[in-house]
């Protein structure tokens, strides 16, 4: 029915038959070794213990009996009675101490191995068991039935391990204790994340199959629980010091005292290995934490102790996982399902409330005992304090820390992790997996101790911690100081030069900016820069970040609004080299160089942009401009080309062409003086100004010298200041009583004609089916872009 080969011997095997006997066999061999006896009905089973200590197989049959035999004896040495049907599957765990045993009436039961005793059944309604496998290097257990599989996990997770803080470590394979130094290894190179290669003593069996391990805070102890009972040790040599029953067992910060879980009612107290107190919790006890106070959970809270009153703290509606206590007892960190909290206990207020100010107790404690510095949303699955540091694993598999409101992960693990404990002389952190390897990552404690101290505000401490903290750890130091505020320290600790430019925009700090952007030689950090300096008016600073940053746009508004005339004259000069024709036409306006204006339009060949800016400004290059334009065109279209008017060819199609010109010489020399941003409120702005008025009214009165355009100054106060920076076009009528009637007739003639023959030009040149598609006449964004763009 069933062959299953020997774990610790690969040549021998066994087999189960209907004939009612579980034969012995050897390879190579065709008479079985022995023949186990003892089954009134056909055996369907059969399966070995896996530890060395026990020679024992375990057969189940159709009598719904199991049997366990010592093959060495040849002898049942228990029978496991208690199913409905035929036994069809049974199997040793390799790791737990249990045995299950399957059978036809559905059901799986769990036995101890050692005693015996049946722990739990399983009845997932899935009809007939057929079979029960394991994964040998866990706790999942697969069952197959009739209808279908389970798979489930059976034990803790976590395996027995524990490490004092110096270096040994202790574990369980099995109820065999084992132990590994860290000392041993001496001076070998140990790589972060690696397995080291540690000598592994074995230090004896132990009574019951431990499920936890734990060392006493000053290591001489340890303490092995499970199965109901509890076996404190010697640390050194194993020797026993105390047993008893026990469901749960903690340490104390104090290494003379500890506590037990008796049940689900009660919990004892001990010192020096002898019951002090016993009490029972107002909820119940389902779990029990150590550390600074006495931790107990109920089924929706968790409440606190003292140990030795055993009075009650504070009571916390909380559902936790697990507690860990700071060495100090200042610090606690509680994790629950989604998140982790850290408190801060505080002794003085409990003290206090206990001698003199009972009266201000409630019935859940002293109600400023805790108080809630962080909530973080991460799942702990095993942690350590270093100081004020909590190291800990978490449900991704990443290793990290938390201080002071930050989390600094120090590594992504690739399997699941257990700390063991943290060497400050080695500056190493160790962790443990479930098949004992043990892995270390380096953590220097003077970056702990720094981060410790300045959140205790010991900054003298802090500063003499400082020396000792590698170079390479300090930019991480200075970010943590950040984060708490102390920007000013961070800055003078951090080896980042971007990180200390950051901080030194951050508090203002414009001298050290501006030499560490010196440094770094980035466009952005000095636009950081000038918009600091803008800021704390450092105007002639700003001028030479934005120089550096070469931010033209930057440059012609801070010239623009401080008035600063060469700024604005060296920025034309160096935005028109660098190609940026849009910042130095803007530049150029500004200082009324127009001719520098219309010289870029046509260095970009904007002709016809060039053609109506003349016409507007400067109508004396209006012809020039055109010819310019004309001949371009010609090589795209030459009917077109020839369409194109000159002004001064027909000027009775430009009306007021001649009158621009004189507007042009009369604002000549205005817009050759500079005025001081201080004449803003003065000047008349240019959109209110009427030119053509300002001509007929200086023509009428004789003001206007022809020759140089100059108008006359009165008093020697000279006109009102004017904006320089444009100059608006409008049309006017022409100056009554110039010129005789006869002149102006046949001047008429003379223009009536030119316009008859240009319109009649533009009858046979024009063609009407020009395509544009494409273009939108009243886009005045898509006008400005391609106005000026940059080459």
């Amino acid at each position: 029915m069933q062959v299953v080969f020997n774990p610790k011997d690969s040549n021998t095997f066994a087999s189960a038959s209907l004939d009612r006997t579980i034969k012995v066999w050897q390879l190579g061999s065709a008479t079985p070794n022995f023949t186990l006896e003892g089954h009134n009905k056909g055996v369907n089973c059969v399966d070995y213990f896996h530890g060395g200590d026990k020679p024992y197989i375990i057969s189940g049959d159709d009598d719904r009996l199991a049997k366990i035999w010592d093959y060495q004896n040849k002898t049942c040495i228990h029978t496991l009675d208690g199913h409905g049907q035929n036994v069809s599957a049974v199997a040793f765990h390799p790791t737990l101490p249990i045995i299950l045993t399957g059978s036809e009436d559905g059901t799986v039961r769990v036995w101890h191995a050692n005693t015996y005793r049946l722990e739990t059944t399983l009845n997932y309604g899935l009809e007939r068991v057929w079979s029960i496998s394991y994964l040998k290097s866990g706790n999942t257990i697969a069952i197959g039935y009739d209808e279908g599989s389970a798979v489930i996990k059976l034990g803790r997770e976590e395996p027995a391990m524990s490490m004092d803080s110096n270096g040994k470590i202790l574990w369980a394979r099995h109820s065999e204790i084992q132990q590994a130094n860290l000392k041993s290894m001496g001076d070998s190179e140990i790589q972060d994340g690696e397995r080291l290669p540690l000598a592994v003593k074995d230090m004896g069996a132990c009574e019951i199959y431990p499920q936890t391990i734990m060392h006493n805070p000053n290591g001489r102890f340890v303490c092995v629980c499970g199965d109901g009972e509890y076996i404190i040790y010697t640390a050194m040599a194993l020797r026993n010091k105390s047993y008893g029953s026990a469901q749960e067992f903690v340490w104390a910060n104090d290494s003379s005292q500890y506590a037990i879980r008796d049940g689900s009612t009660t919990v004892r107290i001990f010192k020096n290995f002898k019951e002090k107190k016993s009490f029972k919790p107002d909820y119940g006890a389902e779990n029990i934490f150590g550390g600074a106070l006495l931790g107990v959970r109920a089924s929706n809270s968790l409440s606190f102790y003292d140990w030795e009153s055993t009075e009650l703290v504070r009571r916390i509606e909380i559902n936790p996982k697990n507690i860990w206590w700071s060495d100090n007892g200042e610090l606690l960190c509680i994790s629950g399902d989604e998140s982790f909290f850290i408190l801060k206990y505080n002794q003085e207020a409990v003290t206090q409330c206990f001698e003199s100010n009972r009266e201000a107790m409630t019935e859940d404690g002293v109600e400023d005992a805790f108080e809630v510095l962080h909530e973080i949303e991460d799942v702990v699955k095993t942690g350590i304090w270093v100081g004020d540091c909590f190291i800990y694993t978490n449900s991704v598999n990443r290793l990290n820390y938390f201080v002071g409101g930050e989390i600094v992960t120090v590594s992504h693990l690739d399997r699941v992790m257990y700390l063991l404990g943290y060497i400050p002389r080695e500056n190493r952190l160790y962790l443990g997996d479930k098949e004992f390897g043990v892995i270390s990552f380096s953590l220097q404690l003077s970056v702990l101790e720094y981060q410790t101290a300045v959140m205790r505000k010991d900054f003298d401490h802090a500063d003499s911690v400082l020396p000792t903290v590698p170079k390479e750890q300090r930019t991480r130091v200075a970010h943590f100081l950040e984060k708490q505020g102390f920007k000013a320290q961070a800055m003078q600790v951090t080896q980042d030069q971007e990180h200390k430019f950051e901080l030194a925009v951050q508090l203002h700090d414009i001298k050290t900016g501006f030499a560490l952007a010196k440094e770094i030689e980035s466009e952005h950090k000095w636009k950081q820069l000038a918009d600091l300096a803008v800021g704390k008016y450092e105007f002639a600073l700003a001028q030479k970040c934005l120089l550096e940053a070469r931010d033209y746009s930057g440059l012609l508004l801070l010239a623009s609004c401080s008035g600063d005339k060469e700024m604005m004259t060296r920025l034309a000069e160096d935005a028109r080299e660098a190609g940026k024709n849009n910042v130095a036409f803007m530049a150029y306006h500004q200082l009324g160089r127009l001719e520098d204006c219309l010289e870029i339009l046509l260095e970009s060949k904007r002709l016809p942009e060039a053609a109506f800016f003349t016409r507007a400004y400067l109508p004396s290059q209006v012809s020039r401009v055109v010819q310019l334009w004309r001949n371009d065109l010609m090589k795209v279209n030459e009917r077109a080309a020839e369409a194109l008017a000159d002004p001064m060819e027909y000027e009775n199609l430009f009306p007021e062409m001649k009158e621009g010109l004189l507007a042009e010489k009369m604002i000549q020399n205005e817009r050759a003086k500079t005025l001081p941003a201080r004449a803003y409120s003065q000047v008349e702005g240019n959109v209110d100004r009427d030119v053509m008025a300002e001509l007929r009214v200086a023509l009428e009165n004789g003001s206007l010298d022809l020759e140089t355009g100059a108008a006359e100054e009165e008093d020697g106060l000279g006109e009102e200041p004017r904006a320089t920076s444009e100059i608006v076009s409008s049309p006017i009528s022409p100056a009554p009583g110039s010129g005789s009637e006869s002149q102006k007739g046949e001047e008429d003639q003379a223009e009536a004609k030119k316009s008859n023959e240009f319109d009649l030009d533009l009858d046979e040149e024009f063609d009407e089916n020009i395509d544009t598609t494409g273009i939108n006449l009243d886009d005045d964004d898509q006008f400005d872009e391609d106005l000026l763009g940059d080459d």
